[in-house]
C-alpha cells in the first residue's frame, strides 16, 4: 500500500502521517476546516524539523512534500488505507466510518482506527465493508513508539489483517502486535488500572504527585511516572479509555476517580493545553 489516507491532524494524526511520509509513502490528511487544515500543517513542519535537527531523517522538506493536508475528505478517494484518528467519541467514529465507506473508490480498500478503547465491530457495522475493517492503533509520540496494535474485529477477514501487518512492519518499520477486540486492547488494559490508582493514591493523600512518580522512576526503572504519563496521554483521552473500560467490564479498578473527573471537566488535560498534574506553560 502506497497511497495512504489519515482522518485528523492532531498529536496522533500528524504523528501517524509523519512516519508514513518518513516512509516514502504519499499521505493525505483530511481535516475538518481550514483553521485545523493550517494547525495541522504547522505541527507536521515543526516536527519533521525537530526530527531533522536530532538526525533522525535527512531531508524534513522531501517528507513534508509527501504530505498534503486538506479540509476536503472526498479527497481521500483514491486512498489504499484510512486511518482514522479523531476525537475519542463513538458517535462519531460511527458517522466518519459511514462517511468514509461511501467515499473510498477501491473495492479493497482497508478503512482503520487508531481508538484507543471502542470496540472494532461497532465501527465496523457502521460499513458495507466490515470485512476490511480493523484497528491500527499506534502510540504517542507516534514518531518514537514502535508498538501497533493491530485490532481485527469478528467481522475482519484474514487478508484484511495480513495487509496491515505488512504495511506496519514492512513499510513504517514498526512493531505490532495482535489483540482481540476488546475494550482498551492490550496495552491500556494493563496501563490505565495502573495510572488510575495513582491518581487514586494522589487523590486520598497518601503520597505526593512528585513521590508517587519518583517511585515508579527509581524504583521500578520506568522511564516516567503515572501521573506524569497521564499529562502526556491527556487527561480527557485517559478517561475516555477508563470509561470505556469500565463499561465493558464493570470492574471498579477501570472507574474514573473523581479527581480524574473534576480535572477533566475543569480543562486541565495535561501537555496538549499546558496543565494537567503537572504545568507545561
Amino acid at each position: 500500500m502506497k497511497r495512504i489516507g489519515v482522518v485528523g491532524c492532531g498529536l496522533m494524526g500528524a504523528g501517524i502521517a509523519e512516519v508514513c511520509a518518513r516512509a516514502g509513502l504519499d499521505v493525505v490528511v483530511a481535516e475538518s476546516h481550514p483553521a485545523a487544515v493550517e494547525s495541522g500543517s504547522e505541527r507536521l513542519r515543526t516536527s519533521l524539523a525537530r526530527a531533522q535537527r536530532k538526525g533522525r531523517i535527512p531531508d524534513a522538506e522531501a517528507a513534508l512534500r509527501r504530505i498534503r493536508v486538506t479540509d476536503a475528505i472526498d479527497e481521500l478517494s483514491d486512498r489504499e488505507i484510512v486511518i482514522e484518528a479523531i476525537v475519542e467519541d463513538e458517535n462519531e467514529k460511527v458517522a466518519l466510518f459511514r462517511q468514509l465507506d461511501k467515499i473510498l473508490a477501491l473495492p479493497d480498500a482497508i478503512i482503520a482506527s487508531n481508538t484507543s478503547a471502542i470496540p472494532i465491530v461497532k465501527l465496523a457495522s457502521a460499513t458495507t465493508r466490515p470485512e476490511q475493517v480493523l484497528g491500527v492503533h499506534f502510540f504517542n509520540p507516534v514518531p518514537v513508539l514502535p508498538l501497533v496494535e493491530l485490532v481485527p474485529s469478528l467481522l475482519t477477514a484474514g487478508e484484511t489483517t495480513s495487509r496491515a501487518h505488512e504495511f506496519v512492519r514492512g513499510a513504517l518499520g514498526k512493531r505490532p502486535i495482535l489483540c482481540k477486540d476488546r475494550a482498551g486492547f492490550v496495552v491500556n488494559s494493563l496501563l490505565i488500572p495502573f495510572i488510575l490508582a495513582a491518581v487514586r493514591m494522589l487523590e486520598s493523600g497518601f503520597a505526593t504527585r512528585d513521590d508517587i512518580d519518583s517511585g515508579l522512576v527509581h524504583g521500578a526503572a520506568h522511564p516516567q511516572g503515572p501521573l506524569a504519563l497521564a499529562d502526556l496521554i491527556g487527561l480527557d483521552t485517559t478517561k475516555a479509555i477508563a470509561d470505556s473500560l469500565y463499561e465493558e467490564f464493570k470492574e471498579p479498578l477501570y472507574a474514573s476517580p473523581p479527581l480524574l473527573v473534576r480535572m477533566v471537566d475543569a480543562g486541565l488535560l495535561g501537555r496538549k493545553n499546558g496543565q494537567g498534574f503537572y504545568s507545561y506553560r
